[in-house]
């Protein structure tokens, strides 16, 4: 998914974060989505929840306290496609889960998308 949401953002961004943020079934699978980072860490398109659309989340922290977009824009500076660890809340089961998102930069913008570890 994140390969070939990167290849859409790279062809046509505005169209692409649209179609994120709106839920469009090719970029949402069950609990697995798209979202999308500025390098800066705003929040660009998020195929589950569309008020962190335009925010600035750099300073956004997991239970634990670990700041993983910061991380994952350094990640993303450092070496473009990467797997990050961290905890985030299931949208389907609303608890807080151990997740690995998978990442590509492309251009000037981070592709995720995570799996939750049950």
């Amino acid at each position: 998914m994140v390969s070939k949401a990167a290849k859409a953002v790279a062809a046509n961004k505005e169209v692409t974060f649209k179609e994120i943020t709106g839920k469009d079934k090719k970029w949402v699978d069950r609990d697995l989505y798209a979202v999308v980072y500025g390098m800066d860490g705003k929040c660009l398109a998020h195929g589950q929840n569309e008020k962190q659309v335009g925010k600035d989340l750099i300073d956004l922290a997991d239970p634990d306290g670990k700041e993983f977009v910061r991380e994952r824009v350094e990640l993303a500076k450092s070496k473009g496609k990467f797997w990050q660890d961290y905890k985030f809340t299931d949208p389907v089961t609303k608890k807080v889960l151990p997740k690995s998102a998978y990442c590509e930069k492309t251009g000037d913008v981070i592709v995720c998308a995570g799996i939750y570890k049950r």
